[in-house]
């Protein structure tokens, strides 16, 4: 991994990715994270369902009166239990009628906060409700969600862990009956229910990546189906300017994507973009093509945000520019646009033109803008020049840059491969990644 910065300065954060068993990442590969977003967000709404349910059943019923402490007593009785475990003299099993103080404790944590905060810290990753809400975003910021996020993560494979080996460890037949038949007793049954649920498990576990692989389109239809239009709520939220100050600003800010090489590009920038012209078009009624100059002469709109993207990095940035309002208030959309798509200078990953589409609704959003100025200076190759999109309810990759032209449309199907831009065609991502 490169260091931070890199030694190249053109070094991209797509560049700086890595490989992951495919056991490990599902699929693990290389620029498939949009179809594992795919699987995280679904068994992500599972799990909620199912923790849902979880606790329903538990509060309609005096089970939880099991999982929640009662006296402070519980605390050193805890620390008595867990000597008598790593001393492997293991205390009296009666989980059928109650829980060790160590067994309560754990269970609590996992069921009342660890499993809320697996929730809270992954909104927390969410740039629209960041957008959102500027104060709370400040305090509690993406990278304290990510971390803590982490840390869930962590309790959650430990508690495992440690939980199946004491399941095995002090009783099997006994605790394997209480958890998968319901039953008191030394009975089988519930060994062969829990050998059916591991089969289950090992076979969809083994079988999705290579699955993933020769069907990413199936992946991608089912992912945006079961979870997509919950994360196009997220894009509805009515943002407001962010109150970032630029002593916020990021002392370093990854480049990323494929940078432009056209002749077409390099003629330009030598010439200082004098050439340099946005066809802005569609189904509007006044298409123009606007010099640099000129969108320059245009109101001026300066904010302070943080970028956050999909490969889990985020910097506070400082861009001037135009407001897609100002753009939009120019051409006059007709009343059948209902989609803006930005085309690119620049080439995808996968060769053609990169790409992207918003909703015409978040032109008015008064963080969408067209930056030509990064932290108070002309903005750099790197960094999208001449011009790059902002748009805050969104991650970076659909914030294109090396702008050339902005087309209004019906739907975004009419564009490429009809799934919404670039990386949505070719690396299965969703058009709606606010979260």
């Amino acid at each position: 991994m490169a260091p931070v910065p890199p030694d190249d300065p053109l070094w991209t954060a797509k560049q700086d990715s890595v490989a992951l068993p495919r056991h490990v990442g599902l699929p693990g590969l290389r620029h498939t994270i949009g179809l594992a977003r795919w699987w995280h967000l679904t068994v992500d709404l599972l799990f909620l369902l199912n923790g849902l349910v979880f606790y329903i059943m538990l509060f309609i019923t005096p089970q939880w009166q099991r999982l929640v402490p009662t006296s402070w007593a519980v605390f050193p009785n805890a620390v008595s239990v867990l000597i008598q475990y790593l001393s492997l003299d293991w205390p009296a099993n009666e989980g059928w009628v109650v829980y060790n103080s160590l067994q309560l404790l754990a269970y609590f944590i996992t069921v009342f906060i660890a499993a809320p905060l697996a929730l809270i810290t992954g909104l927390g990753m969410s740039p629209a409700l960041h957008s959102r809400f500027p104060r709370v975003s400040k305090m509690f910021s993406i990278q304290l969600a990510r971390s803590l996020h982490f840390l869930v993560m962590v309790w959650f494979v430990s508690f495992i862990v440690i939980h199946v080996t004491l399941v095995f460890t002090t009783g099997l037949l006994l605790n394997l009956n209480a958890m998968f038949a319901g039953r008191d007793g030394h009975s089988w049954v519930g060994f062969g229910m829990f050998c059916l649920a591991m089969t289950v498990i090992i076979v969809t576990w083994v079988a999705a990546s290579p699955f993933t692989l020769r069907y990413p389109r199936l992946i991608q239809r089912v992912g945006n189906m079961t979870v997509g239009w919950f994360q196009r709520r997220f894009e509805n939220v009515k943002v407001r300017p962010q109150l970032y100050t630029e002593k916020d600003i990021s002392p370093y800010f990854w480049h990323n994507g494929r940078f432009p090489e056209s002749v077409e590009y390099r003629e330009m920038m030598a010439d200082g973009f004098a050439s340099y012209r946005l066809r802005v078009n569609g189904l509007v009624e006044n298409p123009v093509e606007l010099s640099l100059d000129q969108i320059r002469a245009l109101a001026h709109h300066e904010q302070i945000t943080q970028h956050y993207c999909i490969q889990g990095w985020s910097a506070v940035g400082k861009w001037g520019g135009v407001s897609m309002r100002a753009i939009v208030d120019l051409v006059k959309p007709l009343p059948e646009a209902k989609w803006v798509v930005f085309y690119s200078i620049a080439e995808g990953t996968d060769g053609g033109i990169y790409y992207d589409a918003h909703p015409i609704e978040q032109m008015s959003y008064p963080l969408t803008m067209l930056a030509y100025e990064f932290n108070g200076e002309p903005l750099t190759y790197g960094h999208g020049a001449p011009l790059r999109l902002r748009n805050e309810v969104q991650l970076g990759f659909k914030m294109v840059k090396w702008i050339k032209g902005v087309e209004f449309v019906r739907h975004y199907s009419e564009i490429g491969n009809g799934f919404g831009g670039y990386n949505e065609d070719h690396e299965y991502f969703g058009y709606a990644q606010s979260i």
